[in-house]
């Protein structure tokens, strides 16, 4: 059974950047699924932030692919979320997902990690 685990701090200075890790088990990262994150502020809904390919290709929401970067480690099977000058606006759950689709979301859909909470604030 896969599971996704998702780490990184929990607290993060504005204009600093916010880097979450996600750990893969039961599965490999290069298998062909959108390795995907996603986050949920506060009172909001879900937000699509990325997506990488088995093959190593990334997408990303329009509203953050200036400041969001996906990228991955085989040998330790994980993918990382890494968001540049990270502001208040930011403070979500994080959560990182096997899904089938790119783009959108659906909590139905997918595996889910139990998400982490990232506060951005000094």
């Amino acid at each position: 059974q896969v599971q996704l685990q998702e780490s990184g701090p929990g607290l993060v200075n504005p204009s600093q950047t916010l880097s979450l890790t996600c750990a893969v088990f039961g599965d490999s990262i290069l298998t062909n699924y959108y390795w995907t994150w996603v986050r949920q502020p506060p009172g909001k809904g879900l937000e699509w932030i990325g997506s990488m390919t088995h093959s190593g290709s990334s997408y990303y929401n329009p509203s953050l692919e200036s400041r969001a970067s996906i990228f991955r480690d085989t040998s330790k099977n994980q993918f990382t979320l890494q968001l540049a000058s990270a502001i208040p606006e930011d403070t979500a759950v994080y959560y990182c997902v096997r899904d089938v689709l790119v783009g959108g979301v659906d909590r139905t859909r997918g595996t889910w990690g139990q998400g982490t909470q990232v506060t951005v604030s000094s």
